[in-house]
This record gives structure tokens, C-alpha cells and sequence, in this order.
């Protein structure tokens, strides 16, 4: 079945007031991505234990409703463990032949099911704030997947001269400091079988990664056409410099 954690706080990444002004938003962490780069390419080890830790602690909270289950074999997934994850769902459809929308167990072809019936439901469930969707989040967030790991890593306790309210929470990397979400992410949360540190640095590194490949699952395909063009366009330039050479060679 599919594990839902309790609700967080509010939304994933929202800004709130705080009670008093005072601290100083820090430059996410600079970290090597093994997509960065016109030869980065995405971690299938890290995309899967990305996916895992999205599914345990974030799906409970937020959507990815640009995902479909069969997506999943870009991350190394098997057409056999597809269908196992999607069966672990159900997905509402219809009408039947009474009229009436039923539920039934999700396939490859089927989006990632939201945690919420509704924006009225999640806004209830986190005291009025919807949480954002987060199949485009890494493209939607200045510093992409930086951003998302300061975020993940940069709670700590809020300097003497900065008071919050009840709810809120300090966090160094956030625009204004203040979250509303409490930290989702806890040292040895989520048991990973191939043996990778079950740490808070890890799961936001391989979540970040995750969310990077959700927001622009054919990177690998653009880079390696990007290659091919400009290839083509070497080969074009030495031809034309080639005819250029032999028609004006008589020329002084």
C-alpha cells in the first residue's frame, strides 16, 4: 500500500512572516550534480532512491501530476516493477455505465494520484496553503536543484535577535528565513537497500536529483541532439570552408 506520512505544516517551501526581522538568507550550496555540464548525465542510483524518498515522505503532502507510473523507466525501473508500483495505487475513473466515478487500481499509464481530492483539501489539511505541485518545482525555483537541497538541509535554530510565531520554522537558505514547514527530512527516515548514507544530506541530495530529472526528463535526449547538431555543423563548416578555398583560389 501506499505509505502517507502525517501532513506537514504548511506548504513546501512557503514563506511566512515572522514575528521579528533580523536574520540573513544565505546562497544555497554550490554541489556537483552529475547532470550539470554538456555531458551531465542523470544517476539511475540516485533517481531511484530520489523517487523512494519523494514516495515516502514528500507524496503525503504533495503531487507530481505530470508523472505517469511508465515514466519511471527512465530512472532504470523494469516494465515487471512498474506495473508492481502502479498496483500499489488506486486511481479514480469513469464514468461507469451508472453514471457514478469509481476507483480501481492504477496502471503504468496512469499520473502519479495527488495526496488531496482538491486544492479545498490540501489547503484544509496544511492551515490554508495548498503545497505546490512539484513536477516542475526544480524549474520553477531559482538555483534548481541548490535550491531544493539548501532547503531540505538548511534548518537550524534562528538567531537570538529573530523570534517566530507558533509554526514557524528558520531556516537560513529561505528568502525571509521563515518556513512554515517543519523539516521533512530526519536521519535514518528512509532505508535505502544499496547501502547509501541514510542521512539528511543524502536524501536531500538524491530527492533534489529526482525532481531536477521530473522537471526535464528528456535532458539526456536535448544534450545528445545538441552533440549531434553541432557535429554536423563542424563537418558543414569545413565543407564551406573547403568550396570557399577552391573557388577563390584563383583570386589575388
Amino acid at each position: 500500500m501506499k505509505i502517507f506520512l502525517p501532513a506537514l505544516v504548511s506548504v513546501f517551501f512557503l514563506s511566512v512572516p515572522a514575528h521579528a526581522s533580523g536574520g540573513h538568507t544565505e546562497a544555497p550550496p554550490e554541489m556537483h550534480w552529475s547532470f550539470d555540464g554538456m555531458t551531465g548525465t542523470y544517476d539511475r542510483g540516485a533517481l531511484q532512491r530520489g523517487y523512494q524518498v519523494y514516495r515516502e515522505v514528500c507524496s503525503s503532502c504533495h503531487s507530481m501530476d505530470k508523472i505517469a507510473f511508465r515514466n519511471l523507466a527512465d530512472l532504470g525501473y523494469t516494465e515487471e516493477e512498474i506495473k508492481a508500483i502502479a498496483s500499489e495505487y488506486e486511481v479514480e475513473d469513469g464514468p461507469g455505465e451508472d453514471g457514478e466515478m469509481f476507483m480501481r487500481t492504477a496502471t503504468p499509464a496512469d499520473y502519479f494520484p495527488a495526496p488531496f481530492p482538491n486544492k479545498e483539501a490540501a489547503m484544509y489539511a496544511n492551515n490554508g496553503a495548498a503545497p505546490p505541485d512539484m513536477s516542475l518545482l526544480a524549474k520553477a525555483r531559482h538555483g534548481g536543484a541548490n535550491y531544493i537541497y539548501g532547503i531540505l538541509t538548511g534548518y537550524e535554530d534562528p538567531p537570538a535577535e529573530v523570534h517566530l510565531m507558533s509554526g514557524q520554522h528558520y531556516n537560513k537558505y529561505m528568502a525571509g528565513n521563515v518556513l512554515a514547514m517543519a523539516p521533512p527530512l530526519t536521519d535514518g527516515q528512509v532505508s535505502y537497500a544499496d547501502g547509501s548514507p541514510e542521512t539528511v544530506m543524502q536524501y536531500a541530495k538524491d530527492v533534489a536529483t529526482f525532481l531536477s530529472w521530473a522537471s526535464e526528463p528528456h535532458m539526456e535526449a536535448r544534450k545528445q541532439t545538441g552533440f549531434k547538431v553541432l557535429f554536423f555543423d563542424l563537418i558543414l563548416a569545413g565543407l564551406m570552408y573547403g568550396v570557399k578555398r577552391k573557388i577563390w583560389a584563383d583570386a589575388h
